[in-house]
């Protein structure tokens, strides 16, 4: 099963390898955002209206849960769920750069470097097993056309992916009109999803 963080990497990659240029605080925050519900699903954090807290500090087995799992441990005081969205998408490029790497490890993408003089002039990721990728998506579209409470998992990959913008390059205007309403409702059942998005709403990445 990929992470959320994978899984958004995904929905931003275009046909050609390319990835969707979208503002990079949002991203980041998203890619926080899903660090943190993955260790919230697997029982190692949880939150309430004031601040988040770990339940369980074993490691999960996974090396981008479970750094971030041991720097919310290591910290003796607690903070709100926001705290922590913005301290860890200050450094999301290191999980972004870590999550490719995975999709490369899996086999679902390829990373193809083009250069000129032996200088690095751009790097494309085409995909070599779609099946990830369509699943997610499938995923994603049946939350947002659908009536039924969805799935934990499920609810916020579509709140993620509002997050950074991605509806507004894959759906038409429509689309993202008829379906605002149900990507606020989804967005809105859990407390960890609400601090990305009042996060992101700060626009501003932390100072310092």
């Amino acid at each position: 099963m990929l992470r959320f963080a994978e899984e958004i990497m995904l929905l931003i990659l275009d046909d050609s390898g390319e990835f969707v240029r979208v503002p990079a605080w949002p991203l980041h925050c998203a890619l926080a955002g899903g660090v943190l519900m993955d260790l919230a699903l697997e029982g190692r954090i949880d939150t309430d209206p004031e601040r988040l807290f770990v339940v369980d500090p074993a490691p999960v087995g996974d090396d981008l849960l479970d750094s971030a799992l041991a720097r919310i441990a290591g910290t003796p005081e607690t903070f709100h769920a926001s705290h922590w969205v913005r301290t860890m998408a200050d450094g999301a490029g290191r999980v972004r750069a870590r999550v490719l790497e995975r999709l490369v490890d899996h086999g679902i993408l390829e990373c193809r470097e083009r250069s000129f003089l032996w200088v690095l002039r751009s790097r494309r990721y085409p995909t070599l097993d779609a099946r990830p990728d369509r699943e997610v998506k499938r995923r994603l579209m049946s939350v947002l056309f659908g009536d039924d409470i969805p799935d934990p998992r499920d609810g916020a990959i579509v709140a993620l992916a509002d997050t950074c913008g991605i509806f507004e390059h894959t759906l038409s205007r429509r689309e993202v009109r008829s379906t605002a309403e149900r990507v606020a409702l989804v967005s809105g059942l859990e407390l960890m999803l609400q601090a990305v998005s009042s996060t992101v709403r700060e626009g501003r990445a932390p100072a310092g």
